[in-house]
């Protein structure tokens, strides 16, 4: 075998070559860093940005699905609230007729009997003020009536 020896002209360019690769290959290495940092910090800003975006609009989509939900809750109630006013409706009737016929069984007079006996009551009240007016008008009359009435009552016995 043969061994050749190199040139050492050639071991230096070679050296020089790889040199300058390396060279290269480290600021190629340094320009993507850089591009990245700077684009990496657009790509940054503009994730952000898309992100507030979908937030405004999932903040949208759940407020119009809160205010369906309280429309619903509100329909519910007000049907809740009309069928519990019906059933306490009849049960306040339930009551009410019970207690009426308790009253009765106790002699208790009702609403439409006491009425009944204010109104009468107002009736005579007027009956009487006529009375008395009419008897400040003719007392020597009255007076004269009950003295004969007295003697008649009188002479019968006698008889």
């Amino acid at each position: 075998m043969t061994t050749r020896k190199q040139d050492p002209s050639e071991d230096h360019s070679a050296d020089s070559a790889f040199k300058d690769s390396a060279s290269q290959i480290w600021q190629a290495g340094l320009g993507a860093f850089a591009k990245a940092q700077e684009e990496g910090s657009k790509v940054f800003e503009a994730l952000v940005r898309e992100g507030q975006a979908f937030q405004r609009k999932t903040q949208v989509a759940t407020e119009e699905k809160l205010s369906e939900a309280a429309e619903r809750m509100a329909s519910m109630a007000g049907e809740f609230q009309q069928r519990a006013t019906g059933q306490w409706g009849k049960l306040e009737g339930i009551f009410e007729e019970r207690v009426a016929q308790a009253l009765k069984r106790l002699g208790v007079p009702s609403e439409k009997d006491l009425q009944a006996l204010a109104d009468r009551i107002e009736e005579l009240e007027r009956a009487l003020g006529t009375a008395k007016a009419s008897a400040r008008r003719a007392p020597a009359k009255k007076a004269a009536a009950r003295k004969a009435a007295a003697k008649k009552t009188v002479a019968r016995k006698t008889t």
